[in-house]
């Protein structure tokens, strides 16, 4: 191996032990997130009863991967007998908590072994990206793309928990890549390759379905630009075999979901689709579709998958109550995703972007409107992969922006590596150009760099709540956004420690989150009516602090006031920057 190779994989090797040991030792203190209450007991219940009765509107195989090492833990006991697990519809909230916190298990142990494997899927996705950007632009480019990607807080935020917005990036990569590889190649083995991979992205996030359309586009664009002659019949070509990709991947979302409703009564499956499909914005055209596979015995497992795909995309429609800028609505915002992005990442990111588009539109010389189909047309088959990613980020944040889900920034997460990738790549095109300024623009870029790892540094453990400055860093976080952006309810261990720490015999706690106050304080939590002004020592979660100090956005009624009373006080503390502490006299 050559110097410089040895030098790039000990580069390589340095960055993501950075990632893989700051994730380990942060998430050990963290208690049950949100979402987290609901994938590893729903994973664990996959895997012992083959059942999928539980969180149905996302599919197994990230919270099958989580769930794992629980089956090497003894004596779990599987609540089997509650209410949650027996009668109720997708009873997962409440199965989590029996599971977690009510059947004599250690809620502490299952969630960090059950996080493991989500730090290695985190770790083999910046393991893939940096191998698939050094085989397309060289070793600084990877080096670079896996920099920013193992100093993004929020893949070390979301890197560590039971969530799929990891996982889903790691499918769009695999997906991406292996269609790219057909495009050039496509032959047999090519063809299954890339429908395995699809296969492997359908059955980690259901949103990864606008996979279809982007793959689709990508035909018509490749057969554009990189087909000589015969465009139409290599067209069509194409398509069949894109035809054959998506049947691999369906081959392969059958035996994976045929285990998960093997002892799931078909009874229960339709009474599902009844029920969780209704006002679905497409229910005349997909919901047939979906109780006719269900009804069918060879077809059901396919029929329980498009059941999440439509529970998924109502979802996505219907929207959840959440706080921005000091309004709390259902409905979403349009300019929510594009503030959380400029908030939540890195500055240093968006200087590279700034120098990046800068540098292109001084090397273009010539004005755009100057030959520009045949300009364009050469640009895109000298560089199809960056149009492909380019393409893929469109799509992804066209879906986003007219979703009602306004929840976090971890639902951008898909478009990320690709963010990455293309801002080294085109980092390596001014920087080694700089003349007698190569240095000076080296160095310049060195301190950028030096810059993100301070600030992402700082944060740590609290990766969650990071913001950049412009949001005033992870202390003003709260003002602008907060749910999975800052506050999950992963503080609350790092509370009953504060509480231990000084000595307080009782709280009152309003928490937002995975945990039960009182399985970490016992006697020692109190709940209390939020509306009613309170004395003593108060423990508010920023998610429920800043929806109850806020205004209804228009078409909201429910109540934004009930922490008005809260205003002239100031928090002793904030832990984690997002439980706001206070001791009232």
């Amino acid at each position: 191996m050559q110097t410089s190779n040895k030098i790039t994989f000990l580069a390589a090797t340095g960055l993501l032990a950075w990632m893989g040991i700051a994730a380990i030792s942060s998430m050990a203190e963290d208690s049950s997130t949100m979402d987290e209450l609901a994938h590893l007991p729903a994973g664990y219940s996959y895997l012992t009863q083959q059942d999928m009765r539980i969180n149905p509107e996302h599919p197994p195989l990230i919270k099958d991967l989580a769930a794992l090492p629980l089956l090497f833990i003894s004596g779990i006991n599987f609540p089997s007998d509650v209410k949650a697990w027996t009668e109720d519809l997708n009873g997962q909230w409440d199965f989590g908590t029996a599971l977690f916190y009510k059947s004599g298990n250690d809620a502490d142990k299952m969630l960090f072994w059950g996080r493991i494997p989500m730090i290695i899927v985190m770790l083999l996705l910046g393991l893939i990206l940096f191998f698939w950007i050094r085989q397309l632009w060289g070793d600084n480019a990877a080096l670079l793309t896996l920099f920013l990607y193992s100093f993004s807080p929020t893949f070390l935020a979301h890197g560590r928990l039971v969530t799929t917005d990891v996982g889903a990036a790691l499918g769009v990569v695999l997906a991406t890549a292996f269609f790219l590889n057909f495009l050039q190649n496509p032959s047999l083995k090519n063809i299954i390759l890339a429908g395995i991979a699809l296969g492997i992205a359908e059955l980690i996030k259901f949103n990864l379905v606008l996979l279809y359309p982007f793959l689709g586009l990508t035909i018509i664009f490749w057969t554009l630009v990189k087909i000589g002659r015969q465009k139409i019949k290599n067209f069509f070509l194409y398509c069949v075999k894109f035809a054959a990709i998506i049947a691999v991947a369906w081959l392969l979302i059958w035996p994976v979901y045929a285990f998960h409703v093997q002892n799931l009564p078909a009874e229960k499956q339709i009474k599902y689709v009844e029920v969780f499909t209704q006002g679905h914005p497409a229910g005349k055209a997909l919901i047939p579709f979906t109780l006719f596979l269900s009804q069918h015995e060879l077809l059901r497992p396919w029929g329980y998958y498009m059941l999440g795909v439509d529970m998924a995309t109502q979802r996505a429609s219907g929207g959840n109550t959440t706080y921005f800028m000091g309004e709390v609505s259902a409905a979403g915002w349009l300019s929510y995703f594009p503030l959380i992005y400029v908030i939540k990442e890195p500055l240093a990111l968006f200087l590279l972007i700034i120098f990046a588009l800068v540098y292109m539109a001084v090397a273009i010389k010539r004005p755009p409107w100057q030959e520009s189909p045949k300009r364009l047309k050469s640009w895109l088959a000298g560089h199809f992969t960056q149009f492909a990613m380019l393409l893929w980020i469109a799509i992804y944040w066209a879906a986003s922006l007219a979703s009602n889900l306004n929840i976090g920034i971890r639902h951008l997460l898909p478009t990320f590596p690709f963010v990455y990738a293309l801002v080294a790549w085109a980092t390596m095109q001014w920087v080694p150009t700089g003349g007698r300024f190569k240095k000076f623009s080296f160095a310049f870029v060195v301190l950028i760099l030096l810059w993100q790892a301070i600030t992402v540094i700082k944060v740590y453990p609290s990766f969650l709540s990071y913001f950049n400055e412009l949001a005033g860093g992870p202390t003003g976080g709260s003002s602008y956004v907060v749910d999975s952006n800052l506050d999950w309810g992963q503080d609350l261990k790092r509370l009953a420690k504060f509480v231990k720490q000084n000595n307080i015999d009782k709280i009152k706690i309003a928490y937002f989150g995975g945990g039960i106050p009182k399985y970490y304080l016992g006697g020692k939590a109190e709940s209390f009516k939020w509306e009613e002004p309170q004395k003593g020592w108060v423990a508010i979660s920023a998610t429920l602090l800043r929806g109850g100090q806020s205004v209804p956005a228009p078409g909201f009624n429910e109540s934004t006031s009930h922490f008005y009373w809260l205003y002239p006080y100031q928090p002793v503390t904030v832990i984690g920057n997002s439980i706001f502490v206070y001791n009232i006299l």
